[in-house]
């Protein structure tokens, strides 16, 4: 007995209620002969433009993207969304226009024959730019603000690399307890204060400082670092090492801990030693950083330790110590001319403005980002 053919149909919603055939004789397909009732052809192409036409319409009604994705979310819900973050921050963006930004509004008495005693900043008189005139007539100025240069190359120069080099020789100690404790060591200095450190160094290579002692007890002739002018520079070079290499060596080990260790891997398979493996991954690695610190430390060319400079400043002399600070200060704020001590800060921060500039537009030239990247 022949198993009898049986055809279920099923409403098409986009036909009016025609029917389509589902099943059936699948050699009535094959043959042509199992047409549906609309006259359409083949079952099955029927079957597949039903359901293309479904998926075509829904398709159509189904809305692609909501407001919030294609315009992104508005400033309104991210702010009720970041709302506890904002008011964390709330504290911090006030001191910064408290302390930051509201005082630069007092630089207009770099304009004015300011009397800070009697007249203030709204009594006194506009001179326009008499104030940087008299800067820019001062020799004294220019001599100055060539020592603050010589320096500053003397610390970049002889400081700078230092802490790259602790972090490289760091890196390179296996025991982790080890790595700890001198990395603790360098940074202790960090949080002394200029006061201790000026001491500690007078203790060491002034006069009546241990070296000299010592020097004298076997038969030689003590000298007195402190008071030499032509030293001066290699010694505030050395104080900051001792301070702040610490600081720097921090920073450049945390860059060493991001490097991937498969790098070293591949390379020794390759057979590169310690020295290949630290000039090709190592460095290259530090790059980035190196130059952002560098730019950085170029726009602070300026900026040198003012507390340390003065603590020294009478022992050395003004003609080796003086630095752009301690000028201002002394010819400045100490006689009450605050015009002309404003109006030095503003030069002084037009200038690291441009070395940043500079600086920054020398790392894209090399390959590196900097301080902000190249559009």
């Amino acid at each position: 007995m022949k198993p009898r053919a049986t055809v279920s149909t099923a409403t098409d919603p986009d036909a009016g209620g025609a029917a389509a055939p589902s099943g059936g004789d699948e050699s009535a397909g094959r043959d042509g002969k199992g047409e549906s009732p609309g006259g359409g052809g083949d079952g099955r192409a029927s079957r597949s433009r039903t359901i293309g036409g479904r998926r075509a319409r829904t398709a159509k009604t189904t809305p692609t993207s909501t407001g919030a994705q294609a315009g992104g979310i508005t400033w309104r819900l991210r702010l009720r969304r970041d709302r506890t973050l904002v008011l964390m921050t709330l504290p911090a963006i006030a001191l910064l226009l408290i302390f930051n930004y509201i005082p630069l509004l007092g630089n207009i008495v770099a304009f004015q024959d300011y009397d800070v005693y009697d007249l203030g900043i709204t009594g006194s008189p506009f001179v326009g730019f008499d104030n940087f005139t008299r800067i820019f007539e001062d020799y004294r100025f220019w001599q100055v603000l060539i020592n603050t240069l010589v320096i500053f190359l003397t610390q970049l120069i002889l400081f700078f690399p230092i802490p790259i080099v602790i972090a490289l020789l760091l890196n390179t100690i296996m025991s982790a307890r080890v790595r700890a404790w001198v990395q603790a060591v360098v940074y202790l200095p960090h949080f002394f204060s200029w006061v201790l450190v000026v001491t500690v160094f007078q203790q060491m290579f002034g006069g009546a400082g241990l070296v000299a002692q010592w020097l004298r007890e076997h038969g030689h002739e003590g000298f007195d670092l402190m008071t030499s002018p032509g030293f001066f520079k290699f010694l505030v070079t050395a104080q900051s090492v001792w301070k702040d290499a610490g600081w720097g060596v921090i920073v450049f080990l945390a860059a060493l801990a991001a490097v991937n260790t498969d790098l070293y891997e591949a390379a020794a398979v390759d057979g590169a030693g310690r020295w290949r493996r630290m000039w090709h991954v190592t460095l290259p690695a530090l790059r980035p950083v190196i130059a952002l610190l560098l730019v950085l430390r170029v726009g602070s060319a300026l900026n040198l330790d003012f507390e340390q400079i003065l603590l020294q400043r009478d022992q050395v002399g003004s003609g080796a110590s003086e630095i752009l600070d301690t000028y201002i200060w002394w010819t400045g704020i100490k006689t009450g001319d605050f015009g002309y001590a404003a109006a030095a800060g503003i030069f002084k921060g037009l200038f690291s403005v441009a070395m940043v500039l500079g600086a920054n537009k020398v790392a894209h030239m090399l390959g590196e980002q900097g301080v902000y990247s190249k559009k």
